[in-house]
């Protein structure tokens, strides 16, 4: 067998682009053409056990070897593959053929110890052969140099120019191979190792390797690595100078099997070393049988109708000629992506980016995420993972979704359940998200997306047991034993409830009840008790047993309501205004601690009431707390607005530092409590503020405007605007015959029948064709003439 076409005896040297479609296309073809008896691959040769699982039907590409140190399994690296790969493509020629192929790469024993040792990631970041990853020690891009030795300032573009429209060689399928390792030769000769010196140990290995396959197949061996390796695994180095580069080398305990990845992943904006720019593209290119640009051409309009866009078949065939007028102007034998992303703008999209991101997102990376057997080695955790997710129709995609979640029925709550206990495990599957329509305890919504490091993560937490439920329950466990703190811990007792972990439960309420014992911190205690009461509405929910969790939470509320008062005097403005936050939460956890259904004293919020007077009245306890404990003592119908009146006016009178006064106004109208609403509805505490406001003294007013500007910028802009109009026309006249504001939307002292009729057409529509009569009876009772 030839090495350079019919040239120079050795092996068949096949030096490709890591996920070149084009590059894939020749090597079918050469290993067609040539025969070989054993095709030698650039990977991981633990690997070689895991080669024929690519036979099996549930194979599905794109996947990648994992490989993870057994002690330390989030010391991993991955091997990427495409189903466009032309090491796929090989091994997939190999196991048709029935010809044996074997990695020849480094072993991941030693790259996962190098990258212990170096605080690397391993040999290429993320696998991926030759092309090393983002970060990493390199000075040369090699497909960059040569694409600017054509004048190209693209390297895609020259190689889609060169490789992807070129086919695989006129008769000689050797030729592109032969072309490319000449151009690699002439950089290695310029660069050497090209600043990546790793390499020459990979290379070192390589060499070992051909050489022992060469004398065990005589009929010919073949060699599919990148291009850039292809002059140094030509080159006739010394056995011993390539033993002693491996001498020494250290090295790990390793396991590896096959696991899904995705084309997003494999893009190079992820941070790949050896990513491409267009994965779906190339997968496109590859898989169309002929006609590419109109096939994609024709798949971007399917897109785009599906998105409710008006794109017809003349838009294609508009767009393939443009495509093909755009290539020939520019000097390119086909139209590549470029061209036909410009006659997508053009065409399809009416010069707009918003639509071309989404064909960016859905075709030209793709939502792709591939699939591997059930047969390959994974660890128990990865196991029962993939039970529960078949049994709870949870089937992991590539692409963002959202999953709404209703926690009175069985498998949702069963799903919310694996969902939160995979959080607390860290493997992030899920996160949590706003509930559309519904803010009750029951809904939840999740917005779900499978990346391949999960794979790295499940076999992390593989650690804590062999399946999710005991490995979520003993890193509970753990986690309540080394918690810092008493938030931690009743942060962690509400997660425990979420994600139904009945036996970690006990831990962690008994080191939760001596954490608050302990801890004599207010802020602390006002902390940790919202997190506590929030949990037994969960519990409440999810059917899981909380009494000894409200009785904690009891206790601690106990705890706060006497430590708070001493614990808010004398304060500085920021401890004051986390302190008032601190207030708010237990203000909202008494609440619902007061509706929970778990034994406990039936006047916790008697106490709290009793507490919020003695914080509003106390002079050593700063205005912004002062007011806010006035605000919420309104709020809950306990103080009457004429004692909130005079409560103000104390504060806002002469006697009063400003600082102090805005810092009340700040904590009775502010923090996004609705109390711009309040000063609405209410023009005497309006005129309150207003009046003292025009009194400030110049000297003063630079002092309170900041506090007075952070107050009412949180106001919504129609709030702000209402307010403006009753300063404007002055608070208290609203109900006078003759006002400032007479005659302006909104403001006049009657009602504007014209305004409310303007309503009634849309009311009927509201109502149904029969709602007329309906709509009558609705303006009449609002006094507004039918």
């Amino acid at each position: 067998m030839s090495g350079r076409g019919s040239g120079a005896a050795g092996p068949l040297l096949l030096g490709v682009r890591h996920h070149g479609p084009g590059s894939a296309r020749a090597v079918r073809a050469a290993l067609e053409e040539a025969r070989p008896g054993v095709v030698l691959i650039e990977g991981p040769p633990e690997a070689d056990v895991l080669i024929p699982l690519a036979a099996e039907e549930d194979m599905r590409p794109p996947v990648a070897l994992l490989a993870h140190a057994v002690d330390e399994p989030g010391r991993s690296a991955f091997w990427p593959l495409a189903g466009f790969s032309p090491e796929w493509v090989a091994i997939r020629w190999a196991l048709e053929h029935g010809v044996p192929a074997r990695f020849i790469d480094l072993p991941a024993a030693h790259t996962l110890a190098r990258g212990r040792d170096e605080g690397g990631e391993g040999e290429d970041g993320e696998g991926g052969g030759g092309e090393p990853a983002a970060g990493a020690d390199v000075r040369v891009d090699p497909l960059g140099v040569l694409a600017g030795a054509a004048g190209y300032d693209d390297a895609e573009r020259w190689w889609e120019d060169v490789v992807e429209h070129r086919g695989v060689g006129n008769g000689d399928a050797v030729a592109p191979f032969t072309a490319l390792e000449e151009a690699m030769t002439a950089l290695r000769e310029e660069y050497g190792s090209g600043g990546h010196g790793r390499d020459l140990v990979r290379e070192a290995h390589m060499r070992l390797r051909i050489r022992a396959a060469q004398r065990e197949f005589e009929d010919g061996v073949a060699v599919v690595c990148g291009a850039w390796h292809v002059p140094a695994l030509r080159h006739k180095a010394a056995v011993a100078a390539d033993r002693a580069l491996l001498k020494g080398l250290p090295k790990v305990k390793t396991d590896m099997t096959w696991v899904p990845w995705t084309n997003r992943r494999l893009a190079r904006v992820s941070g790949y070393g050896a990513g491409i720019d267009s994965p779906g593209w190339y997968a496109h290119l590859f898989g169309a049988p002929d006609r590419p640009v109109e096939r994609w051409l024709t798949k971007v309009a399917g897109l785009l109708r599906a998105e409710d866009r008006i794109v017809s078949s003349a838009h294609v065939i508009e767009a393939v000629r443009l495509a093909e007028t755009l290539a020939a102007m520019r000097g390119r034998p086909l139209p590549g992506l470029s061209e036909t992303t410009d006659a997508v703008r053009a065409v399809m999209c009416e010069g707009s980016d918003v639509p071309l991101a989404l064909v960016h997102d859905r075709l030209v990376v793709g939502e792709v995420l591939g699939e591997v057997p059930a047969t390959a080695p994974a660890v128990p955790l990865q196991r029962d993972l993939a039970r529960i997710q078949r049994r709870l129709r949870l089937r992991p995609e590539a692409a963002r979704r959202e999953l709404e979640l209703d926690l009175r029925k069985e498998t949702d709550a069963e799903r919310s359940g694996l969902l939160h206990r995979l959080r607390l495990l860290g493997i992030g599957w899920g996160e949590p998200a706003a509930s559309r329509g519904s803010t009750g305890t029951f809904r939840e919504t999740w917005r779900l997306r499978w990346e391949p490091e999960l794979s790295v993560r499940v076999a992390e937490a593989g650690v804590w047991g062999t399946t999710v439920l005991a490995a979520a329950t003993a890193r509970a466990e753990a986690d309540a034993v080394a918690a810092r703190g008493l938030a931690e811990v009743t942060g962690l007792a509400e997660r425990c409830l979420l994600a139904v972990l009945p036996e970690a439960l006990p831990t962690v309420m008994r080191i939760l009840a001596d954490r608050a014992a302990l801890d004599t911190d207010v802020g602390h205690l006002a902390q940790a008790l919202p997190a506590l009461v929030r949990s037994l509405r969960y519990g409440d929910v999810r059917g899981t047993g909380t009494a000894a969790l409200a009785e904690v939470a009891a206790g601690l509320a106990e705890r706060v309501f006497v430590g708070l008062p001493p614990a808010c005097a004398a304060l500085d403005a920021d401890a004051a205004e986390e302190m008032r936050r601190h207030v708010d939460a237990v203000h909202g956890a008494v609440g619902l601690l007061g509706d929970a259904p778990a034994p406990g004293p039936g006047d916790l919020r008697a106490r709290w009431r009793s507490v919020l007077r003695t914080l509003s009245v106390r002079d050593t306890v700063p205005g912004v707390i002062r007011g806010r404990s006035v605000r919420l003592l309104l709020d809950d119908g306990e103080l009457a607005q004429d004692e909130a009146a005079r409560l103000m006016g104390l504060v806002l009178s002469p006697g009063t530092p400003p600082a102090d006064a805005a810092a009340w106004i700040e904590g009775f109208v502010g923090g996004g409590s609705g109390g711009g609403l309040l000063l609405v509805h209410d023009e005497r505490l309006l005129g309150l503020v207003d009046t003292w406001l025009t009194g400030v003294p110049a000297e003063a007013f630079t002092d309170v405007l900041p506090l007075l500007r952070r107050t009412f910028s949180a106001y919504e802009p129609g709030v702000r605007r209402t307010l403006g109009e009753l300063v404007r026309r002055g608070p208290g006249s609203r109900g006078g015959t003759a006002t400032a504001g007479a005659g302006r939307p909104g403001f006049a002292p009657g009602l504007d029948t014209a305004r409310a009729d303007a309503v009634l057409p849309v009311v009927r529509l509201l109502l149904g064709r029969d709602g007329d009569d309906e709509a009558a009876r609705v303006a009449g009772s609002a006094g507004v003439p039918g």
